[in-house]
């Protein structure tokens, strides 16, 4: 039993378990804010334009009611997560992407010669054509 709890605490504290936890929690927290925009700005606002709260529309079907406001309400809230989720995960891959690229040095320009070399090349090219 000691070595499972060992084990336990070991996965449970690598970094990957713990950066995944607090990735549950914001997005839980974060879900609370849009639901909060939806219910509280967007659908009164759409309410506005089609005269009726959004959340009391029902369809009746018999003995049954369809909370169709509702749904649509969550739909907004997924549209909303969604769009957040995907300019996240793009600015977070874009990000790895130039991390990942080496960075291409461009080549040292070649020194200047100096009047020794330049000398001593005149000197060999005079020696070649004798």
């Amino acid at each position: 039993m000691k070595k499972f709890m060992e084990e336990f605490k070991a996965f449970a504290l690598k970094g990957n378990v713990m950066d995944m936890a607090i990735g549950v929690i914001i997005a839980g927290a974060f879900s609370n804010i849009v639901t909060a925009l939806t219910e509280n700005i967007i659908n009164p606002i759409i309410g506005l334009l089609f005269q009726m709260d959004l959340s009391q529309v029902v369809i009746h079907m018999g003995s049954v009611d369809l909370g169709i406001g509702n749904f649509i309400s969550a739909i907004i809230n997924f549209i909303i997560l969604a769009f957040v989720l995907f300019t996240i995960v793009k600015a977070v891959n874009k990000m790895m992407a130039m991390a990942e690229k080496p960075k291409e040095e461009e080549p040292a320009p070649a020194p200047e010669k100096s009047d020794e070399l330049k000398a001593l090349e005149e000197i060999v090219e005079l020696l070649k054509n004798k």
